[in-house]
């Protein structure tokens, strides 16, 4: 036993060694250690299972197992046989542990995502039987991954609102293929007849939820396999609940009727006239008391009370409505009186056109024979060949009228192409012409062309005629050079002497301003006995009557700028430089000039 019990630790240690890796390269190792030694405690004592099954939970065994279920199939030898295998060993696993440490995690936390997996391989293999040709294999692996999960559910009931509430049990549910629909229908059935206290402890909702996919299936489908695992799913779940019979008789009015009609003969009567029993048996909760005799009373005076009523109305508006009826009727037979009298006249008037142009030809024939008559023989031949001459001119005439209008009729839409594209060429034309008008106006101009013959002739005919008019007092090629000569040295006496000239103009023109500062700053000046030793350094530095007469010139243009626009017109504001005069009280005669 002890050496039985170490070999078990050994086994499981390589096999949580092997489980710490999340990968599909240990898997198919997994599975065959994972096989063995389930297989080998489940021959022995049921205690030695559960711990064993316990040590898998803890150790993480079984978490990845579950994780497993999601791996490629591609990936792994073996496919989804494989992945088949491993849901129901996990499945095995999850059942029958026991009371441990952790039972709560391992019921909400663990088994709810245990079932999202097996669902999701669920639904893959479904996929996958629904694309490919294997089918039978696809759907054989699907029906055992559902007895996986009815194994889980059978021995944990709680896990049956977290299928309800899965969307991969949702996608299963909804898919129109048979096989489909009866694995879930019998899975169903297996897992309520296998514990029928399930569906007491379900509560309504889950239920509700469960028949409504039964009996849509039933209702949908003409598959005898469907039909009778969802008669015997109803009776299962009627038999162990009564108080479903109120909502099944409330949710699923005609169900029995559907039943008979569409099940009647199919191969299980027997569980079928149970269903339609439970059905169309007496409920307690029906009101079965039959209306007394005074209700019956009651009901035929207000019938007969309501249909005297409405015959009265009938009545009252009869002669209204005979009224209506005869007024609209003479109104249509005055139209079509009128109408009829109308078409008379119209061929009336047709039959008098037609008298009347018939008498006319046969006058107008009358006549011309009459003509004919009065002809000689030798020109009725020339005469009747011009009347073939007119009526031939008028046919042809008609007829090439008829022949250019319906060629007008054909070739319409040409010529409105013709006329479109006519209106666009002229529109392009003056756009271009414009254009053209616009660069020649905004070019520059241009230089004259070079000189023609006859130009040239003119030019010299216009020299000749000047030289004639004003004759030069030079005639020899000296005097030209000496006079030429003479031009240039007093060209050049000129230009030397202009620099000169220049500066003495302008020493000159400072010497006036000099002047005109020094007498304005003496006619400014204090008189004598005013004069104070600030005064003296006016006239002894050079600056000071600089900087006086700019104040001075400063102050005159910002009193011009000052003055109103009516004092601007005359031109006695000209002389800006100009300042405005004042009376000066002085003595010309103490008036010091610094000089004797």
């Amino acid at each position: 036993m002890g050496s039985s019990g170490d070999e078990t630790n050994q086994e499981l240690k390589r096999l949580v060694a092997d489980t710490r890796e999340k990968s599909e390269n240990k898997f198919n190792d997994v599975l065959s250690k994972l096989k063995d030694l389930v297989g080998r405690k489940s021959l022995g004592d049921q205690r030695d299972l559960e711990a064993c099954k316990q040590c898998l939970y803890s150790h993480g065994v079984l978490q990845y197992c579950s994780s497993s279920l999601r791996f490629s199939p591609a990936k792994i030898q073996g496919g989804y046989a494989v992945l088949t295998q491993m849901a129901d060993l996990l499945s095995t696993c999850c059942v029958g542990l026991g009371a441990f440490r952790d039972m709560e995690v391992f019921s909400h936390e663990f088994l709810p995502s245990v079932v999202e997996s097996l669902l999701y391989l669920a639904e893959r293999l479904m996929n996958r039987a629904l694309r490919d040709k294997v089918h039978n294999e696809m759907i054989r692996l699907f029906r055992k991954v559902f007895e996986s999960i009815g194994w889980l559910l059978r021995a944990h009931i709680h896990l049956i609102h977290q299928v309800l509430r899965s969307k991969h049990y949702e996608s299963i549910q909804i898919c129109e293929d048979d096989d489909v629909s009866i694995v879930t229908v019998t899975f169903w059935n297996n897992i309520f007849r296998a514990n029928g206290a399930v569906v007491a402890e379900m509560g309504n909702r889950a239920l509700t939820d469960i028949m409504d996919d039964i009996v849509y299936k039933m209702s949908s489908s003409s598959n005898p396999v469907i039909g009778r695992a969802a008669v015997k799913t109803l009776v299962l779940i009627m038999d162990h609940s009564r108080s479903t019979h109120q909502l099944i008789h409330r949710r699923y009015r005609g169900l029995a009727d559907l039943a008979v009609k569409d099940w009647r003969g199919k191969g299980f009567d027997s569980i079928l006239d149970q269903l339609i029993d439970h059905l169309r048996s007496d409920v307690p909760w029906r009101d079965t008391k039959e209306p007394s005799e005074e209700y019956v009373r009651a009901a035929c005076i207000i019938q007969a009370a309501w249909r005297a009523h409405q015959t009265r109305k009938r009545l009252r508006k009869l002669p209204r409505a005979v009224s209506t009826l005869q007024r609209s009727f003479r109104e249509k037979r005055r139209r079509q009186q009128e109408h009829t009298e109308r078409q008379r006249a119209e061929e009336e008037l047709r039959h008098q056109v037609c008298l009347r142009r018939q008498r006319a030809m046969r006058q107008f024939r009358q006549h011309q024979l009459h003509l004919m008559e009065l002809l000689p023989a030798a020109q009725v031949e020339k005469y009747l060949g011009e009347l073939e001459n007119k009526a031939a001119m008028l046919i042809q005439r008609v007829w090439r009228g008829h022949r250019e209008r319906r060629n007008f009729q054909q070739h319409r839409y040409i010529l409105r192409q013709h006329r479109a594209a006519v209106i666009l060429q002229r529109a392009i034309l003056s756009f271009l012409k414009r254009r053209k008008a616009q660069r020649n106006f905004l070019t520059p101009l241009k230089g004259p062309k070079g000189l023609t013959d006859s130009r040239r002739t003119e030019l010299r005919q216009h020299i000749q005629e000047h030289i004639s008019l004003y004759p030069s007092s030079v005639t020899s090629a000296e005097g030209s050079v000496e006079l030429h000569q003479r031009a240039q040295s007093l060209l050049h006496q000129h230009l030397i002497n202009r620099a000169s000239d220049r500066a003495q103009e302008q020493h000159t023109q400072a010497l006036l301003a000099q002047i005109n500062t020094d007498l304005e700053l003496l006619l400014n000046a204090p008189s004598l006995k005013d004069a104070r030793a600030e005064d003296v350094s006016l006239f002894l530095s050079r600056s000071c009557p600089v900087a006086t007469r700019a104040r001075q010139s400063h102050n005159a243009l910002m009193q011009s700028m000052r003055l109103p626009w009516w004092r601007m017109l005359g031109d006695e504001f000209s002389n800006l430089d100009e300042p405005p005069r004042k009376e000066y009280d002085m003595d010309i005669e103490s008036l010091y000039l610094g000089g004797s």
